[in-house]
């Protein structure tokens, strides 16, 4: 078979296939089939030159914290590995580097989900236990990466493969959901029952969980930002200014003052009056909510009075010279004010 030197601008048109393809395998919130994950486990250990391992199913990641075991030793299986060469030396390499590229980011955001709900664990315990930091060897949580990259090599450049290799891993990534895996014990993780995100693919959901497992654990996230259940349970319309005032992290203030938006922001905490011209007005809050003072830009629609509100920087001395700024300069009476 020759080296595979260019891609066709057919080829490249059915990247974003594989990439959505194996996207909804990794976020699935389908049930886990137990027996096809214990018998793709094995497989993939028998495969490693592994004995079969004990194989625990948990229903959330919290329940990571009552695993007992006396010995953590890290797999030395490199099934990955050995894929990834067979591939490799069919493919030119800035061809091969172009397509892992644009395929890998399929595992983009499960790895972020990963992320976050170590974080949102007891983390020092994930990683004792789980190495999860080490990314050493035998890692079936980069499966679903491997498999869409090989699944395009395969199905659409027409790569050569070791079947039997191959469907091991796929069976893994695919059946197996969140996994952790030591030489002798293998924990397998239900999946959530439910994962929501924005329109940019962040974390996200208002008022209820981003994500939810069947033990009741859950994950709130506003626009990929971690909140608190006190937050994260309540729209973000009923959000309290008055919460400004005593948050002491400052991302989730930011996220406050973004969901609580500014008008209501200047009404609540009883913005001072600085400065009016025409429809406008500067003002200024007064309390300790961000790292610098807030500025507001104020307009009041003359027909419906409702009130909108910009944030402008903090060295305004005016309202007109707020205005200014925020149309790029443009002096108040070169344009007709329009609400």
């Amino acid at each position: 078979m020759s080296l595979i030197e260019k891609l066709t601008p057919e080829q490249e048109a059915l990247i974003p296939v594989y990439r959505e393809k194996w996207r909804a395998i990794a976020l699935s919130t389908e049930k886990i089939n137990r027996k096809k994950a214990v018998k793709s486990v094995n497989k993939a250990y028998a495969l490693n030159d592994l004995a079969k391992p004990e194989i625990i199913f948990i229903n959330s990641p919290t329940a990571i914290s009552s695993i007992r075991f006396n010995l953590w030793i890290e797999p030395r299986g490199e099934l990955d590995n050995y894929l990834s060469s067979q591939f490799r030396n069919q493919i030119e390499k800035s061809i091969w580097n172009q397509i892992s590229a644009k395929l890998f980011d399929v595992i983009n955001i499960h790895l972020k989900i990963l992320i976050s709900l170590y974080y949102s664990l007891e983390y020092s315990i994930v990683q004792k236990r789980f190495k999860v930091d080490g990314y050493k060897n035998f890692e079936p949580k980069y499966w679903l990466a491997y498999s869409c990259l090989f699944d395009f090599c395969i199905s659409v450049l027409n790569c050569a493969y070791p079947a039997r290799h191959l469907q091991a891993m796929q069976d893994v990534a695919e059946y197996c959901g969140l996994i952790f895996c030591s030489e002798s014990l293998v924990v397998i993780c239900e999946r959530p029952t439910k994962i929501s995100f924005d329109n940019q693919n962040r974390l996200h959901a208002e008022g209820e969980p981003a994500i939810e497992f069947t033990d009741g654990y859950s994950f709130y996230s506003y626009h990929g930002v971690t909140l608190p259940e006190k937050y994260g349970k309540i729209q973000p319309e009923q959000w309290q200014a008055e919460w400004l005032l005593s948050e002491e992290n400052a991302e989730l203030r930011r996220v406050l003052i973004q969901g609580i938006g500014y008008a209501r922001i200047c009404q609540e905490l009883q913005a001072i009056e600085l400065d009016n011209w025409q429809e406008y007005t500067l003002l200024k809050i007064d309390n300790n909510v961000d790292i610098e003072p807030i500025y507001l830009l104020k307009m009041t629609c003359p027909s419906t009075s409702f009130i909108h509100a910009l944030r402008v920087p903090p060295n305004m001395n005016s309202a007109r010279e707020a205005i200014c700024w925020v149309n790029w300069g443009i002096e108040p009476e070169e344009f007709a004010i329009q609400t």
